[in-house]
């Protein structure tokens, strides 16, 4: 199994914005525990995939506010 295989559906980020808002994301889980990132709008540009230990890193600094 490939690490960037796609496991689940994609679902759209809660923290994307609501009903017009451009800042729409989907993120689906990867074979490898990592995740797979598109945009929502244009589901058919390049999708972006980050490995377990990149996206926990990612969403540590997301929760502490380092990230914007």
């Amino acid at each position: 199994m490939s690490n960037q295989q796609i496991v689940t559906p994609f679902v759209k980020s809660t923290h994307s914005g609501g009903g017009s808002a451009n800042e729409c994301v989907e993120v689906a889980h990867t074979a490898d525990g990592g995740r797979a990132v598109r945009d929502a709008k244009d589901r058919q540009r390049a999708t972006q995939f980050y490995g377990p230990v990149g996206w926990e890193t990612f969403v540590a600094a997301l929760k502490k506010g380092t990230v914007k």
